[in-house]
């Protein structure tokens, strides 16, 4: 299985993915405005669940994002409540406040 790799476009939009050598088998879909990434959803391939790959994607963003000096606005269920269980770990780099301003 490779490493988590990125794509990104022009615009800043793209993905954290996985895949087993042939096909992707995990994606966390993100997009890059300003001083924020936003995570849209996360999935991950049926034959691949319970391996662990959403948390590695995670672990990947949140490098990814403090490497870029980025906050994160987690609208993805997943990573929501991954901020949600553990804001300690994430409080440096969790834009709530944007969050907030999108319900």
């Amino acid at each position: 299985m490779d490493e988590v790799k990125l794509k990104l476009d022009q615009r800043g939009q793209g993905s954290f993915y996985i895949t087993d050598g042939v096909e992707q088998i995990g994606e966390m879909v993100v997009s890059i405005g300003g001083a924020n990434l936003t995570v849209y959803h996360t999935e991950v391939a049926a034959k691949a669940e319970g391996k662990g790959l959403a948390s590695k994607m995670l672990s990947a963003m949140v490098d990814y994002v403090r490497k870029h000096e980025l906050k994160v606005i987690a609208l993805c269920p997943f990573v929501h409540a991954q901020f949600r269980r553990h804001p300690e770990t994430y409080a440096d780099i969790w834009n709530r406040e944007a969050e907030m301003e999108d319900d």
